[in-house]
Parts: C-alpha cells; sequence; structure tokens
C-alpha cells in the first residue's frame, strides 16, 4: 500500500491552520485548481461530513465525493474517498510549535481493483508531487492570513 507523508512549518498559530483543514469549503478556497464545491450533507463540519469537490487535472475537471470519517479539534482530520478503484485515505494532522504550527499530511492509498493494485505504485510520485503542492497552498494560504 503506497504511503505519502508530507510535512511543513506553517508560520501561523495552531487555531488558524486547523479552521483551513478542518473546514473543506475554506480548504477548497486555498487552492486554484479546485473550481467547485458542494455539501452532501447538511452539516459544514466533523465526522459524517460528505462534499464533492471538482478539480482541474492536468486540463479536465475530476469530480469527487468526500467524507470526514474522523475528527478532533485542533489535532486532525481524515478524509476518506473511493475513486477510480483506489480508497483514499487522508490524515491531517496539526501540533503547536511555540508560535508555529507542524503541519503533517499522510495519504495512503489501497487499491481494491486489480489494474489499480498495479498502476498505484507507479504514479504515486506524481501523486506526491500533486500532494506537496496542496500542502504548499494551503501553508501559503494560512501565512497570508486566508487571502
Amino acid at each position: 500500500m503506497p504511503r505519502i507523508t508530507i510535512q511543513r512549518r506553517v508560520e501561523a498559530p495552531l487555531a488558524q491552520v486547523f479552521s483551513v483543514l478542518a473546514d473543506s469549503e475554506t480548504f477548497a478556497a486555498a487552492l486554484p485548481h479546485v473550481v467547485g464545491h458542494e455539501f452532501l450533507t447538511e452539516q459544514h463540519q466533523g465526522v459524517g461530513t460528505r462534499f464533492r469537490e471538482t478539480r482541474l487535472m492536468n486540463g479536465k475537471e475530476e469530480v469527487t465525493d468526500l467524507e470526514v470519517t474522523e475528527f478532533v479539534e485542533n489535532d486532525h482530520v481524515r478524509v476518506v474517498t473511493d475513486s477510480h478503484g483506489t480508497i483514499w485515505d487522508t490524515v491531517m494532522s496539526t501540533a503547536a510549535s511555540g508560535e508555529h504550527t507542524e503541519l503533517e499530511l499522510v495519504m495512503d492509498a489501497r487499491g481494491h481493483k486489480l489494474l489499480t493494485k498495479l498502476l498505484n505504485p507507479l504514479i504515486m510520485g506524481m501523486v506526491r508531487k500533486a500532494v506537496a503542492t496542496d500542502v504548499d497552498l494551503i501553508k501559503a494560504y494560512c501565512e497570508d492570513g486566508g487571502r
């Protein structure tokens, strides 16, 4: 099972960084390649929240339904999706470090179809780069005060 781990030190308080991770709408606003976001549940935060995200990937729109499966205030958010034969399980964690925040994203990819089991290890370099870009954009968004 391929795993990606990205860590960044964010020059912003923990509560501010966590609020961006915890609110899928704000998270989407921080990423210019997310071109659509809609909630699929009445609740908009916490365990059980489901939402649909549309991203531009290689010039094409990709739509993904995601669900928050774990939520611990100012600690971590786990988001899971089943997309293209793979369960993408992502945990975004925060920890205070003085006036800064340590941000860690860990993504596991579990293919459940033969083709994805074979291909996932081959595409993980590309996925790692895309995930690192997302984390860098979140970092910049937080450090810029959400602008």
